[in-house]
């Protein structure tokens, strides 16, 4: 993928290190000292324009995210947007996200272990041919990069209009061990889930008619845990049996 940029564009992004992190490598560890806090960190990998991570950010203030993809011209484009979406809240820098410069090839480089708590996969590059498919976000390889990555109560949420991608996935959570929760195959089969914020894709996809296919996993031991007490505490509503 080749991103046609303006000219100037490391320099207009070297001048914005209120939003974006150009070596995050150097915050390995201390993502939480740079926010100033030490909220939950939410990231999305692979963020393209950044229209995901920018209205997270502002419909969950209580939440620190950081939106991570390898171009430059990504980078400066998220960080419009972003500006843009807080600007009427009057604050030039929204308070709780990070844009980083990243190959999510090196994640473990950029993040220590547990130091985030839930992982965003949004429309990632499904890489259709199977010569290819240890390339998918969600390949094994991935997968145990992410479980170092995230906390007790971590977990990875998937959305992709890609059928193979998405049933690739569920095999690949499934034979890593994973509880998924949440699966749909059509997301917004009922119109607009105004619930979920939605990508530039997936905006794009939607009205095209196209299926969003979505689901969970579930990687934290306590998240784990919190999950199957939810499960049982719906059986015991629903069967009325408050045994144990």
């Amino acid at each position: 993928m080749r991103l046609r940029g303006r000219k100037g564009i490391r320099e207009s992004l070297e001048q914005q290190t209120d939003l974006v992190v150009l070596d995050p490598r150097k915050h390995k560890g201390q993502w939480s000292g740079l926010f100033g806090n030490d909220r939950p960190i939410y990231v999305e990998f692979g963020m393209g324009k950044g229209q995901f991570i920018s209205r997270m950010s502002h419909k969950y203030p209580e939440i620190n995210f950081i939106g991570v993809d390898m171009y430059d011209e990504l980078i400066r484009r998220a960080a419009e947007k972003a500006r843009n979406i807080w600007e009427p809240e009057g604050l030039e820098t929204p308070p709780n996200l990070k844009l980083a410069l990243a190959n999510i090839e090196y994640a473990e480089e950029v993040f220590a272990e547990g130091e985030l708590q839930r992982i965003y996969l949004n429309f990632s590059d499904p890489w259709p041919k199977t010569k290819h498919a240890r390339r998918r976000l969600t390949h094994p390889r991935f997968l145990d990069k992410y479980r170092g990555l995230l906390d007790g109560l971590g977990e990875i949420h998937l959305k992709t209009d890609s059928r193979s991608l998405f049933e690739f996935s569920l095999n690949a959570f499934a034979d890593f061990g994973l509880q998924m929760s949440n699966i749909s195959l059509d997301l917004h089969a009922g119109g607009i889930n105004e619930e979920h914020v939605m990508t530039e894709y997936e905006t794009k996809f939607v009205g095209q008619g196209i299926q969003i296919h979505r689901c969970e996993a579930i990687v934290g031991a306590e998240a784990l845990k919190r999950y199957q007490a939810s499960r049982l505490d719906k059986y015991r509503l629903v069967t009325g049996n408050d045994s144990g």
